[in-house]
């Protein structure tokens, strides 16, 4: 069994930053490709950035230039730095990981973490 937990979600202004923490536990073997994904009201999961475990990063458009994705392998840890956050930003934000307990690979999902920016 692995799990995700994201951390660090928080009611922010406008223009303010945040940082979230997601980290994988309980059986970790190996890590894929990792990434963060947000949900707004009555709306489907949209993907935010993706992370290989080379590094090599993707993001959605409308978070480019003031988002950034990162990973620390030792730690299991995926990380999403948002900066310049807008109310539009406001959204519950899951991690995804492609997880192996070194028999089964799993795409993981946390249980989500509620961003909401004030105008």
């Amino acid at each position: 069994q692995v799990q995700l937990v994201e951390s660090g979600g928080d009611l922010v202004q406008a223009g303010e930053s945040l940082r979230l923490s997601c980290a994988a536990s309980g059986r970790v073997f190996r890590i894929n490709a990792m990434g963060w994904y947000r949900q707004a009201p009555g709306k489907q999961r949209d993907l935010v950035a993706t992370i290989t475990s080379s590094g090599r990063t993707n993001y959605a458009d409308s978070v480019k230039g003031r988002f950034t994705i990162s990973r620390d392998n030792a730690k299991n840890t995926v990380y999403l730095q948002m900066n310049r956050l807008k109310p539009e930003d406001t959204a519950v934000y899951y991690c995804n990981g492609e997880i192996s307990n070194g028999i089964t690979w799993y795409d993981a999902w946390g249980q989500g973490t509620q961003v909401t920016v004030s105008s």
